[in-house]
């Protein structure tokens, strides 16, 4: 609630354009700061909507620090509309902060369904191409009409009298007949995470968009999907036991799939967005399981990945605005030019294909462990899965950094201080949760 009043309290200042960013990135920092002080405290229901617990307030800070990183490094980036762009930005913040924080399944699916808005405007207003009016459909018809079904449930909820609040639907003992109005409530979910063969309308939206819009879409927009799932999964962990073995069976197939697509892409952004489709599957498959090990390696994956995708989206833009071109085969021998802008390349591929130490292992760890034990077979898929995730790492850090380098590289201007602070922000905190690594794997 603090970050939301401060941000009311801030919007004076988008009046002024030389002075609204600074005042507002110190403020969605330190309300991050100030969210994750409540990380691995008690669950507690604040006010008749608001309940917290480790989970949402570890989701919370992870959006709003990545909310302040979107600003600053649209700042360069973004010329058309500036005070728009961070109003945006800010609302889609508070909107995600509400769909963790909410104790009711209405005011759930809202805020579900109200984080679109902002991120369409953003997409159509600056995105790069004349397509991103497309990848603006795809993006609206794939959620919209999955999370349709998921509003008739909730009103079958409050036809027959059950309680909307969710931490009291924890303890109820729900009959065998609504395990598939449970299957319809969760389609929505997979469809934002997205899983394989839903997952359509993701690529489109992360090439069209612009950097602050892949930002929050790999960053926080994919975790909705999986912050509902985790709590629906909680609310009936019985009803996994029927319809697990075919979604484990279909998210790891299609993390394989997505993973051998990486290697055919020629476009960094386009790469990077079907490694989250791959990483996603792995996500779900451990949601499945209801273990204790498979929810806490989800919230893990949840973060690692939110931090260190969002940095890749950084590196391709940066790429981008000193070459004029996302191709990898035009932005070969970067490694001559720019060791910096190369050494970060290499750190957050690490962290993306879990190297240790990084957080994005522990993750997959715990996550494997989980899935192994719903069957052995699945053990070769996901040793398939880590092996080409390793693969299309390498393939994109060596097709941009080694080589030849392009003639139209004789020139590149060095980094600025902001883009290196931008990197070292997402660095950080990265180092700072292998010494504490409890504080996002406390279920």
């Amino acid at each position: 609630m603090l970050s939301i009043s401060m941000y009311f309290m801030s919007l004076p200042f988008l009046l002024n354009q030389a002075y609204s960013w600074p005042v507002i990135i110190s403020h969605l920092l330190m309300s991050s700061l100030l969210i994750s002080s409540n990380m691995n405290s008690s669950p507690s229901i604040l006010t008749n909507w608001i309940y917290m617990d480790n989970m949402s307030c570890t989701l919370m800070t992870l959006s709003t620090w990545v909310s302040g990183m979107m600003i600053l490094a649209s700042l360069k980036l973004i010329q058309n509309k500036p005070k728009l762009l961070i109003f945006l930005i800010i609302t889609l913040n508070n909107i995600i902060l509400l769909y963790f924080s909410s104790s009711k399944l209405l005011m759930f699916y809202i805020w579900f369904e109200a984080s679109l808005i902002p991120t369409m405007l953003l997409i159509m207003f600056w995105g790069y191409q004349p397509e991103r009016n497309q990848a603006s459909i795809y993006l609206i018809m794939y959620t919209v009409l999955a999370s349709l079904p998921m509003i008739a449930s909730i009103m079958g909820l409050i036809k027959y009298n059950y309680s909307m609040m969710i931490p009291m639907l924890l303890h109820f003992s729900w009959p065998f007949s609504y395990s598939l109005m449970w299957l319809i409530m969760i389609m929505g979910f997979l469809v934002k995470l997205p899983m394989y063969s839903t997952h359509l309308w993701l690529p489109k939206a992360h090439v069209e968009a612009p950097l602050a819009g892949s930002m929050i879409l790999a960053a926080i927009l994919l975790k909705l999907g999986g912050y509902g799932l985790i709590r629906f999964s909680q609310l009936l962990p019985y009803m996994n036991s029927y319809i697990k073995n075919p979604i484990i069976a279909l998210s790891l197939m299609g993390s394989v799939i997505t993973s051998v697509i990486c290697l055919r892409q020629t476009d960094m952004k386009a790469l990077i967005a079907y490694s989250s489709v791959s990483h996603m599957g792995l996500l779900i498959s451990g949601v499945m399981t209801s273990s204790k090990w498979g929810l806490s390696g989800s919230l893990a994956m949840m973060i690692a990945h939110g931090i260190s995708s969002s940095a890749l989206f950084i590196l391709a833009a940066l790429n981008y605005t000193l070459i004029n071109t996302r191709s990898m085969f035009l932005c070969k021998g970067m490694l001559t030019f720019m060791p910096l802008l190369s050494m970060a390349w290499f750190i957050f591929n690490m962290i993306n294909m879990a190297a240790p130490p990084s957080i994005n292992l522990l993750s997959e760890i715990m996550l494997i462990t989980a899935i192994s034990t719903i069957s052995m077979l699945n053990m070769l898929m996901l040793g398939i899965i880590s092996f080409i995730t390793a693969c299309y790492s390498l393939y994109l850090y060596t097709s941009i950094n080694h080589g030849n380098h392009s003639p139209i590289l004789n020139y590149v201007p060095p980094l600025t201080l902001s883009n290196s602070t931008l990197l070292f922000y997402h660095l950080t905190p990265m180092l700072l949760l292998i010494l504490k690594p409890e504080l996002i794997t406390n279920m």
